[in-house]
C-alpha cells in the first residue's frame, strides 16, 4: 500500500499540507469531498455529446485542449469516465475536490469517476491525458489492479524507464486515435490504451518480473524502429523469441499480426505528415525510410485507398 508524499499545497485560497513520510505517492483523502452542486459535468471537457461508453478510450495531448482555454481547465466532473494525466515536462496546478496541488513533471495524476477536478498548466507543458470508461473498468476482474487504482485519486512519479515507455506508447496511441471507431482499428486502439494505463500505474505495484509482455515490448520497439523497415526476424531477435511466438502474441493482444501493426504505424505517420506539414510527398517518403517514392505511393494507396498526393491536397 502506498503512503503519502510530502506536498505543500499553497496556491488558490486554501492552505493544505500533507504528512511527510518519504514515500513516492500521495493518495487523495476521501473525506475531503467537494460540493458538486452547480459543477458542470462533461463527457470530455467542453463537450456534451454522448459517448459509446461500454468500451471507450480516448487519448490526447495536454496542449490540444487546454491551449484552447488559455491553459486552464475549470472545475468539472465526469460521471462515467476516469482519467490519467501524464505531465512529462512542465508544471501543473491540480485541484481534486477540495485538495489543491502544484506538481512538476514527470508526474502522473489519477482522476477517478465523479471527482470534481481542475487544472492549470504552464505553457511549456508536455504530456498526455488518457480517458477510460467506467464500464470498461467494471468489466475487469474484481481484483484487477488497474480497476482498483483507477478508483483512487492519486499522484505518483514514474521511473525514467516508465517515462520513456509512456511517451513511446502514447505516441502510438495518439496515432491510433484516428481509427478508434473503425472495426479493424478499435482493438489495436483499446490494447494500446490499456497497455499505456497499466504502465502508468506500474509505480504503484511491484514491477512484473518479465518487464512486460512480448506484445507490449514489441509496440515499444515498433515506435522507435518503424522508419527503419526492420524485418520481423529482427524484432523477434530483439525480443528473444521466434517470429511464430511474436505473431501469436500480437494476434492475441491486438487482433492482428505484427507486420500489419508496423505497416499501420507507418501509414498513420505518413497520413499525419502529409496533412500537417509542408513537405512534398517525396520528402515524406524519404523521412519514413522509403528509398523509392513510387513504392511509397503504391504502399500508401494499398493501405488507405488514396494516393499521397490526394492526402496532401486534403490537408491543404
Amino acid at each position: 500500500m502506498m503512503t503519502p508524499l510530502p506536498f505543500m499545497l499553497t496556491f488558490f485560497r486554501p492552505h493544505i499540507e500533507f504528512e511527510r513520510d518519504g514515500s513516492d505517492s500521495l493518495w487523495y483523502n476521501q473525506d475531503m469531498a467537494a460540493e458538486t452542486d452547480n459543477v458542470p459535468t462533461y463527457a470530455l471537457y467542453g463537450e456534451n455529446q454522448p459517448l459509446p461508453l461500454e468500451d471507450f478510450f480516448h487519448c490526447e495531448t495536454i496542449a490540444v485542449r487546454s491551449q484552447r482555454y488559455n491553459w486552464e481547465i475549470s472545475p468539472h466532473l465526469h460521471p462515467t469516465l476516469s482519467q490519467m494525466l501524464f505531465v512529462a515536462r512542465g508544471e501543473a496546478e491540480v485541484q481534486l475536490d477540495k485538495a489543491r496541488h502544484v506538481v512538476r513533471g514527470p508526474v502522473l495524476v489519477c482522476v477517478p469517476t465523479d471527482i470534481v477536478h481542475a487544472f492549470r498548466f504552464s505553457g511549456d507543458v508536455v504530456g498526455f491525458i488518457v480517458t477510460v470508461s467506467r464500464d470498461f473498468l467494471e468489466s475487469l476482474g474484481r481484483h484487477d489492479i488497474l480497476r482498483k487504482r483507477m478508483k483512487e485519486a492519486a499522484f505518483h512519479h514514474p521511473t525514467p524507464e516508465s517515462v520513456r515507455g509512456l511517451l513511446q506508447i502514447g505516441r502510438q496511441l495518439l496515432a491510433a486515435e484516428h481509427d478508434r471507431f473503425d472495426p479493424d482499428g478499435h482493438k489495436l486502439h483499446r490494447s494500446l490504451a490499456e497497455a499505456w494505463l497499466r504502465l502508468a500505474i506500474r509505480p504503484a505495484v511491484p514491477p512484473a518480473p518479465t518487464g512486460g509482455t512480448i506484445a507490449q515490448k514489441f509496440l515499444a520497439l515498433v515506435e522507435t524502429n518503424y522508419r527503419a523497415h526492420k524485418p520481423l526476424p529482427w524484432y523477434a531477435a530483439q525480443l528473444n523469441c521466434t517470429v511464430r511466438t511474436l505473431t501469436r502474441q500480437s494476434e492475441q493482444a491486438f487482433g492482428m499480426p505484427p507486420l500489419r501493426i508496423i505497416n499501420r504505424r507507418l501509414t498513420l505517420e505518413a497520413s499525419r505528415m502529409l496533412r500537417a506539414s509542408n513537405m512534398s510527398c517525396g520528402t515524406v517518403a524519404a523521412e519514413l525510410g522509403f528509398e523509392d517514392p513510387s513504392y511509397f505511393s503504391r504502399f500508401y494507396l494499398q493501405k488507405t485507398g488514396k494516393r499521397p498526393s490526394a492526402e496532401k491536397r486534403k490537408g491543404a
